[in-house]
């Protein structure tokens, strides 16, 4: 037997006892007559003791010769530390050891296995397998552990069934790149790697699974961020004979039974926005609801007073900071910079500071009097203390310039807490949406998404104002979840299929399996997928999904610890009829 408890195990209750414990040493301190080890595994730590007084020469020997993460057994008796540390929950007791056992050297790891570790992001990449060893690290994939087994237990006491789907599937034209896989005994043929189950649970839905689900991995050849992986885990979830506001309260219900449950939180009523409320008032469709400082439009009181900016503009916005009139000029011309960065793409930036009713300070006091000042602070609901922000130029860019500000200033402000969680629903989205560089319409969702029965009509006159039958779940400005009620007749499905610019052959070609299934008895139906990867990060209060990931990949979608993807034997390739790999 290697171990009788784990190093998390043992308490007060099990002095005198005697006990065998394996796990990975986190030090060692060698304080002459005594010798300390701390012996770790994925429970927590315990610490071992060896005295000069009752230890053999040759045990004291094997104990100072340990390393850092040795791998060792250790026999010895519970007893109560003198000294104890309230900061582990093995704090209250020590193992006077009797025998010990190196079952494994190590050699000196590349950076310190602890929560604060001198290891950048890439070394610890690199040496994944070691990373994971630290307790920040293991908490994090624990907290997924047990989000996933909460998922599971919601969904399956309201009957969902859990459906495995194939991961070789056929590549379609609309969303992201696909992966593809070659097929040997298909010559020239590929599969693609899924980027969601969609299809499939739509023809459970046909099928009479009425209720689906699936912890799945998804996979998008894409530009990686933070929130973003090529390979990525969705819950997803298919429901027949239901409308809207059905997927709405089942999934509310599932969100609210994992923060109680996983973080003992009540989670607050559910606010719901539409798609254009949304972008009117917060200048993205995800708005993070913990600050208020909504977006205004200024344009009919800034226009036509001799700024040429302004009255070029196609529009004025402006947002009110509260309490920030004391901002420095040096603080200020940094967020003009800041909103000049490229990444943001402002020319410039206009404040006034409202430091009284009377007292009322802006970069351009030289175009605009005090009573028109006045007016902006008015509208934009401003008094003594707050700042006000403007920014101008074309809709659509400055609005989305506005609303990385006001994100900006609600981090500036310690506004965006990560203990404070504000869930929305965001409905009513564009069913379409032009893409300037195909010259078409492109679904904002998918080419499966209902739209709106009484905008159907909109199709043929004006495509961009037709509504989804769609709806967004959002905490704190993440995305988490998107879903819609499915288009389930053939006539419709064609109907949409003709205005996302297939030709008939197209449509059969590519989705020639669903339109027939829709012929034998589809039911009305609609669903979810949450990203399961940014809602664990947000359960633990981080902005990156990769530590909630066992084996992340880079940014440049790189596995650097087996160094994947990597190039292929010609024999391979020759195998696999890559014609073009081969030449190059």
């Amino acid at each position: 037997m290697y171990r009788t408890h784990t190093c998390g195990a043992l308490r007060l209750e099990h002095v005198g006892q005697e006990v065998t414990l394996a796990g990975w040493v986190q030090r060692v301190r060698n304080k002459g007559g005594l010798v300390w080890i701390d012996l770790r595994d994925r429970y927590g730590l315990t610490q071992l003791i060896l005295e000069e007084t009752s230890s053999s020469e040759e045990l004291l020997r094997q104990a100072t010769s340990l390393g850092r993460e040795f791998v060792v057994q250790a026999r010895g008796q519970v007893i109560e530390r003198a000294s104890k540390n309230d900061k582990l929950p093995t704090g209250d007791i020590e193992i006077r050891v009797q025998a010990l056992e190196v079952l494994n050297p190590a050699k000196l790891p590349p950076f310190l296995i602890e929560d604060e570790t001198d290891g950048g992001e890439d070394l610890r990449m690199k040496y994944r397998y070691l990373d994971l060893r630290r307790n920040v690290v293991r908490e994090k994939l624990q907290l997924r552990h047990r989000m996933m087994q909460q998922v599971r237990r919601y969904l399956d006491e309201k009957a969902f069934i859990e459906v495995e789907t194939p991961v070789l599937i056929k590549s379609t034209p609309e969303g992201a790149r696909d992966f593809v896989v070659p097929s040997r005994t298909n010559p020239g043929e590929f599969y693609a790697l899924p980027q969601s189950p969609q299809t499939f649970k739509q023809l459970l839905m046909v099928s009479g699974f009425d209720r689906y689900f699936q912890i799945v991995k998804c996979f998008r050849d894409e530009d990686l961020r933070a929130d973003r992986q090529p390979e990525f885990t969705q819950i997803d979830c298919e429901m027949a004979f239901v409308e809207q506001e059905d997927i709405l309260n089942t999934f509310e219900g599932l969100v609210r039974h994992l923060f109680r449950t996983v973080k003992g939180v009540e989670l607050e009523e559910v606010q719901r926005m539409s798609y254009a409320e949304a972008m009117e008032l917060y200048g993205n469709d995800k708005p993070d609801l913990r600050f208020d400082m909504k977006i205004h439009r200024l344009t009919a009181l800034a226009q036509g007073k001799g700024f040429p900016i302004f009255d070029q503009a196609e529009v004025i916005l402006g947002i009110c900071v509260p309490g920030a009139a004391g901002y420095t000029r040096k603080q200020l011309d940094a967020l003009t910079d800041w909103v000049k960065r490229p990444q943001i793409g402002a020319k410039g930036m206009v404040y006034v500071k409202v430091n009284s009713e009377n007292d009322l300070k802006s970069s351009v006091d030289k175009f605009y009097s005090k009573e028109d000042l006045a007016q902006w602070a008015q509208h934009l609901q401003a008094g003594p203390g707050d700042l006000l922000l403007l920014l101008s130029g074309e809709e659509a860019a400055t609005r989305k310039q506005m609303s990385e500000l006001r994100l900006k200033m609600g981090e500036e402000l310690g506004l965006r807490d990560r203990n404070v969680f504000k869930p929305l629903w965001v409905l009513d989205f564009p069913l379409l949406e032009w893409d300037e560089e195909s010259g078409r319409y492109h679904a904002m969702h998918h080419p499966f998404t209902s739209p709106k029965q009484e905008d159907i009509p909109l199709l043929d006159t004006a495509p961009g104002q037709v509504r989804a039958n769609a709806y967004d779940l959002v905490i704190n400005g993440v995305e988490i979840g998107g879903g819609s009620i499915r288009i389930h007749d053939r006539t419709t499905q064609q109907l949409m299929f003709k205005h996302l610019g297939f030709s008939e052959e197209e449509a059969r070609q590519q989705f020639g399996f669903l339109l027939e299934a829709f012929e034998f008895g589809a039911p009305p139906h609609g669903g979810i997928a949450f990203g399961f990867d940014r809602l664990c990060a947000i359960f633990g209060g981080s902005d990156s999904i990769r530590d909630y990931i066992a084996f992340p990949k880079n940014n440049a979608g790189r596995d650097v610890m087996i160094d994947s993807p990597s190039k292929l034997a010609a024999a391979q390739l020759e195998e696999l009829h890559i014609a073009l790999a081969l030449k190059k």
